[in-house]
Parts: C-alpha cells; structure tokens; sequence
C-alpha cells in the first residue's frame, strides 16, 4: 500500500506593508504627544515683549493696540498682523516685529515727527506731529525750532493739512517761524498768519506755503522787519520805526 506524504503548511509571514503601516502610525501619534507636551510648555509661551522707539504712547496703550500679552502662545504670533495694528495708531508711521525664540517679542516703532506745538484749553503743551495728531509731551521735552498753534479748533480739517506740509518742508527753513494762527478768508479758506523769532507777519495759504517759503527766507535774510504777503503774488511792506512815526507826529 502506498505512502501517503502530507504536505506541511508553510508558516505565515507578517506582511511588510502592514508592519511600516503600524510603525508610521506609532511614530505620528509619539509626534503629537510630543507636540501636545510643548505647546502645553512654558516653552512655547510669550515670556516678553519689548517697545523700542515710542515717546508718545504708553506701554500700556502699545499693548493694548498690539493685541499681545505675557502667556500668550509665541507660535500663534503673526508679525504681519501686529505691524497693521501698531500702525493704526495715529502716532505710529512704521512698525516692525522680531520674534526671538525662546518667547522673546520685540516691536520698534517709527512715529510721526512733530512739526509744531500747541496749548490746549486747559493750558497744556501738545506735540503735533506730521500725521495730525496732537500727543502730550513728556519728560522729552520740546524742540524750541518748532512754531506754535494758536486759535485752532480741534476738528478744523486745515490743522491736518498744515502737519502735512509743514512735515514737507526742510527744518532750517520753518526754523524762524514762532507762531502759525488761521486767518481763513472766501478767496482762501486756508488762509494762515505766521509771526516770526525776527519780528516778521506773514500771510499766506496753506496750500501755497511750500513753495512760498523760499521767497520769506530770503526777506528774511535781507530786509528789516514787516509784513510779507505769499498769496497769488508776493509782495513785503517794512514796518516803520517807531522813531519815525514820532517824528512825523
């Protein structure tokens, strides 16, 4: 009677795809352990912010506007949107955020010059800078070659107007000018006075003052005091003496 051989079964293999499958898996959910772990970290938290450059606003206010705070996240941080809001501040021109890890945020702030000064209602000496702003002014103090504004209301449009020119044109150029009071007229309602350091009146527009300003230097530099007039045409009358007007009396 023949042998019969039975035919022995061949052990199962584990399947490599599965097993690279099962790894891959292993591996992301170690990854998102670890990922939960630090940003649950002091680590991955704002432990400073610093403002470099501001003499008008407070840290306190800077904060505020920059939506940011001590414990935040510091990945969540978009530079871009913290510049946009630093720089609706009207004293703010430019704003740049660097992020240093670890936590460390710092925004420099570029503002607005100021072109002039002014005493408000209650007798307080305000900076007015390039943008229209009026901003108190702190224990930095003044700068002397600035004119003064008299008389302006708060909401009148030509007081903007005139920062923006007045940011224009080159310091040493406005640096005789005291004193800047609106003088409007129908013909100009822009119409301004300007009172000299070297005893001059001045009359003209805000919208000409610019390009008039070279022609009030150079009276200035070769005439006595007067009046010199910067309107469709210029022209300059001398005061005269006083000693003069009692001789003639």
């Amino acid at each position: 009677m023949p042998k019969t051989t039975v035919p022995l079964l061949k052990e199962d293999k584990p399947k490599k795809k599965m097993s690279r499958k099962i790894t891959f898996i292993l591996i992301l959910l170690f990854t998102a352990l670890l990922a939960m772990i630090f940003f649950r970290s002091s680590a991955s938290r704002i432990t400073e912010i610093d403002f470099e450059g501001s003499k008008y606003s407070t840290r306190e206010e800077l904060l505020a506007q920059s939506g940011l705070q001590t414990g935040g996240q510091f990945f969540a941080v978009s530079k871009g949107a913290v510049e946009e809001a630093m720089m609706k501040l009207d004293t703010v021109q430019k704003a740049t955020v660097d992020k240093k890890f670890p936590g460390l945020i710092s925004i420099h702030i570029e503002e607005y010059p100021a072109v002039a000064y002014e005493l408000d209602q209650e007798g307080s000496l305000k900076a007015i800078l390039s943008s229209g702003a009026a901003v108190k002014v702190n224990e930095t103090g003044i700068a002397v070659e600035k004119p003064i504004l008299t008389n302006w209301k708060p909401s009148d449009p030509f007081k903007a107007k005139l920062s923006q020119v007045l940011a224009g044109i080159p310091n040493e150029l406005t640096s005789d000018i005291s004193e800047i009071v609106p003088s409007p007229t129908l013909s100009f309602p822009d119409r301004i006075k300007l009172y000299t350091r070297s005893k001059f009146e001045v009359i003209t527009a805000i919208s000409l003052l610019k390009n008039k300003v070279g022609y009030l230097n150079q009276v200035i530099e070769t005439e006595q005091p007067g009046l010199i007039t910067m309107l469709e045409a210029d022209s300059y009358v001398p005061f005269q003496p006083e000693e003069a007007e009692t001789e003639g009396k």
